[in-house]
């Protein structure tokens, strides 16, 4: 997947992004959650017994979308794509280190491989609107 260099800036910048997931019945259900955009993916720590979690085992399709609401420009990156769920490794561990330089509440109640699954979002599709250049 290509992301411009507006694009790529837009979303290291930030750091919230609503997730929606849907169920094995196709029933949406959308949080906002922090992450970590790396090379071309999206990188995402949440907790077991999470209905995020449950959903992606159901069913890998998700989409995201940052965004930044301030008028008059708005801004956002739409992302559709498959989700897989990481909880060792060497890329497990590589997103952690990240997550816990770039959040508090990381380093306030740390956890091991295996305590907090890493959810990976791979985009097949996007839309990006209110950058410099929009590109599909």
């Amino acid at each position: 997947m290509y992301f411009s260099p507006e694009e790529r800036k837009f979303l290291e910048e930030n750091e919230v992004c609503r997730l929606a997931t849907c169920d094995k019945k196709g029933i949406p259900h959308v949080t906002p959650v922090c992450y970590i955009f790396r090379g071309d993916n999206f990188y995402i720590f949440t907790d077991y017994g999470t209905k995020k979690l449950k959903n992606i085992k159901e069913n890998p399709n998700v989409a995201l979308i940052v965004d930044v609401y301030r008028q008059p420009r708005n801004k956002a990156v739409l992302i559709i794509g498959k989700a897989e769920i990481l909880e060792r490794g060497e890329e497990y561990k590589q997103m952690y280190d990240l997550f816990y330089k770039k959040f508090d509440w990381v380093r306030r109640d740390p956890w091991n491989e295996g305590e907090a699954p890493l959810i990976k979002v791979i985009p097949e599709k996007k839309i990006s609107w209110g950058l410099r250049r929009f590109i599909r």
